[in-house]
């Protein structure tokens, strides 16, 4: 007899958990319409079941054995949104070794095992999608499989992590210092009590070694993307990138050519007029260009219950839908073209610097000079007085310059005696050759 309902197993019944269930509860018209068949919450896998939840009546449903869930051969799809890695891989594994589909949104265990469970989901020509583990309810990891499917794309550039955009922006429209408006991201809830993972870089690179992976079609490991956070950015960098025409944001970007990749995620200098400059607050967005059609842009919510949870469900009708169509397994691909990373003498950029000097001549001739000597030549330069005293801050923006030929330069800018302190370097975007 043909299926008309299809059956979920939920593992975790948190915030994002309950969003689903909101969804699917109060969507179900829409749904029905849009897939031919009904879906039904069936198993739900909590921590306690004597929490007290938002949504009542769910008792029945609720247990605290994955096996309940993963074994119950009337689940269609499993549905995964506790985070973490393990035990979570093992019963995303577990669940596709039964032909079960799998939606998740965790881009944690996504960046680290991604290409091992998607190959796992191919053999058993299961569904495995995860739209929610990047930008929340930005769709766009279907974008890149779907929309991008007749076009390479070369390069994506994004904003990818709310709580350093939120911080990033208060900084730039307030004048406050980094620690200052960290305790208020906290206290507002938009930051961790620990917020390492986010103000270190660490949750932007999973996402963009996600991005990478899918939208280049090869394995990249997180291990391979460069990482620098926001935690050094003070609100001088910010006031003097403005002056030069700037926005600092914590940009991911990603970049495929002459068949070789680069992904990288760190504090970068946007110009005003770039879009990216003016997405602010928690607001995500991520830049695509492909070689067919060129620039494109997403934007949107990256966190919060409902947004995320709507990119949840949106899998989950793409499943329900690929079953009714009988082509499940087919939808994302597991990487298949091989990887060659850039070396530091590929990546090109402008850079941003900073430096505290002695107030006396031929400081910046000395300057000039050594960069020179590294193929460095210099677009932007401003000079001005220091701490009133004896020294002198020098600002300079330079033209695009080799990653190599730049770490080289720093390392003899720290090494000569009229340089007091390089006190910021960042890369600054729209300079590549």
């Amino acid at each position: 007899m043909e299926k008309k309902v299809v059956k979920v197993g939920l593992l975790g019944f948190g915030t994002v958990g309950t969003g689903v269930v909101r969804i699917v509860q109060g969507h179900q018209e829409d749904l029905q319409k849009q897939t031919g068949l009904g879906i039904e919450v069936h198993k739900i896998l909590v921590k306690d079941k004597e929490k007290s939840r938002s949504i009542t009546g769910m008792q029945e449903l609720i247990t605290e054995n994955v096996e309940d869930v993963i074994n119950d051969p009337e689940v269609d799809v499993i549905v995964e949104v506790i985070g973490g890695i393990h035990p979570t891989k093992e019963y995303i594994l577990a669940a596709l070794e039964q032909g079960k589909h799998v939606v998740t949104a965790n881009k944690d265990l996504m960046a680290l095992h991604g290409a091992e469970i998607l190959q796992k989901a191919q053999e058993k020509g299961c569904d495995v999608f995860y739209e929610a583990s990047v930008a929340g309810g930005i769709p766009i990891l279907r974008a890149l499989v779907e929309g991008f499917s007749s076009d390479r794309i070369t390069k994506m550039m994004g904003i990818v992590n709310g709580t350093t955009n939120y911080i990033l922006t208060k900084m730039s429209q307030e004048g406050a210092d980094y620690a200052e408006v960290l305790k208020e991201a906290q206290a507002l809830g938009y930051a961790e009590s620990d917020p390492t993972a986010d103000v270190e870089g660490f949750d932007a690179a999973r996402k963009m070694a996600i991005l990478a992976t899918l939208g280049f079609r090869l394995p990249l490991n997180l291990d391979e993307v460069d990482v620098k956070g926001i935690s050094s950015v003070s609100k001088e960098d910010i006031a003097y990138g403005k002056k030069l025409g700037y926005t600092i944001k914590l940009l991911g970007m990603a970049r495929h050519d002459n068949d070789e990749v680069e992904v990288s995620v760190q504090p970068t200098m946007v110009p005003k007029d770039h879009p990216l400059a003016s997405v602010n607050g928690v607001f995500n967005a991520v830049y695509v260009h492909g070689e067919a059609v060129g620039e494109t842009m997403f934007y949107g919510p990256g966190a919060g219950e409902l947004p995320t949870a709507t990119a949840v469900v949106s899998d989950l009708v793409t499943v329900v839908k690929n079953m009714k169509l009988g082509v499940n397994g087919r939808g994302m691909v597991a990487p298949y073209k091989e990887k060659k990373l850039k070396g530091n003498d590929k990546k090109l950029s402008k850079y941003f610097l900073r430096l505290i000097v002695a107030d006396k001549r031929g400081v910046l001739a000395q300057i000039t000079q050594l960069l020179a000597e590294k193929n460095i030549s210099l677009d932007q330069v401003l000079q001005q007085p220091y701490n009133g005293g004896s020294q002198a801050e020098i600002i300079m923006v330079t033209h695009t310059a080799a990653k190599a030929d730049m770490d080289d330069c720093i390392l003899y800018l720290k090494d000569m005696d009229v340089i007091n302190e390089v006190k910021s370097f960042y890369r600054v975007e729209g300079g590549e050759a």
